[in-house]
């Protein structure tokens, strides 16, 4: 099977700049991945790209198969994973455009499959620190590199989803110390983990929350409208950042499940 070294859930807007893209399909044990995987050549790096929401972006964030989508990656040999999204910025000082290097999140998801030890098997992996310290180093060099406007660090609040916050969700989200918000970062990065796989997020953020001093309600058609604007700005970022990993991993990403069952 083609194999690559990092993911991506991204969409066309990325793998279509790929050089010489290969598309496969994975099967896993829970199922199909959202679409089929793109792998391509970044630099000299071997590169997976999978749309999280599917080709056609028909899956909606609380039914997106993450876990067949974690697997799929892991299956292919990716070490390595970046999951970009879309956010909603909770500070009046993170403006819209600002690409946020998240450091820490908080989980407001219901319903969803949260891991790959249902049992006999169980782990108790540490997640205090969600994101890799590697990969998000080679986003924020990228960024300053680049001249991005971005933020070193943020939490990331993560909802159920399809629908948009409540004011008062909103301010409550800001006052227990959300940064930015959003509606796919959990379960991807917990079954990262589990899964021994680096994971880092850099949120584009595309309008403000409804919580954030009286601001009007955004639509869904606003947060595509900002982020199809960006979307060029994001693509140069990973490019330039996914060449930028070390080739060997210096963090504990890949011990994560030692001593946790």
């Amino acid at each position: 099977m083609t194999s690559a070294e990092i993911g991506v859930f991204g969409g066309s807007g990325f793998y279509a700049f790929l050089d010489d893209p290969e598309e496969v399909t994975v099967d896993t044990p829970y199922g199909t991945p959202s679409a089929p995987i793109t792998i391509g050549t970044i630099g000299e790096r071997r590169v997976a790209f999978l749309p999280r929401h599917g080709k056609d972006h028909e899956f909606p964030p609380h039914l997106v198969p993450y876990r067949a989508n974690v697997w799929a990656m892991k299956e292919l040999g990716v070490a390595r994973l970046f999951g970009p999204s879309a956010a909603g910025s909770l500070r009046r000082d993170i403006a819209p455009k600002t690409f946020v290097v998240s450091d820490q999140a908080i989980d407001f998801t219901k319903s969803r499959a949260y891991t790959f030890f249902d049992g006999p098997v169980t782990t108790h992996v540490s997640f205090a620190d969600p994101y890799c310290r590697e990969l998000r180093a080679s986003l924020v060099a990228s960024a300053s590199d680049l001249g991005i406007e971005h933020r070193d660090g943020g939490t990331m609040v993560v909802i159920e989803g399809p629908r948009f916050s409540t004011r008062a969700e909103s301010r409550m989200f800001a006052q227990i110390g959300g940064d930015v918000i959003g509606m796919t970062q959990f379960p991807e990065v917990t079954l990262a983990r589990e899964a021994e796989l680096c994971f880092a997020n850099v949120a584009l953020v595309t309008d403000y929350d409804v919580g954030v001093d009286s601001i009007a309600p955004v639509s869904h058609q606003e947060v595509l409208k900002v982020f199809g604007e960006n979307i060029a700005a994001l693509r140069d970022l990973l490019f330039a950042a996914i060449p930028g990993v070390p080739l060997t991993r210096g963090c504990t990403c890949g011990q994560a499940l030692a001593g946790s069952s």
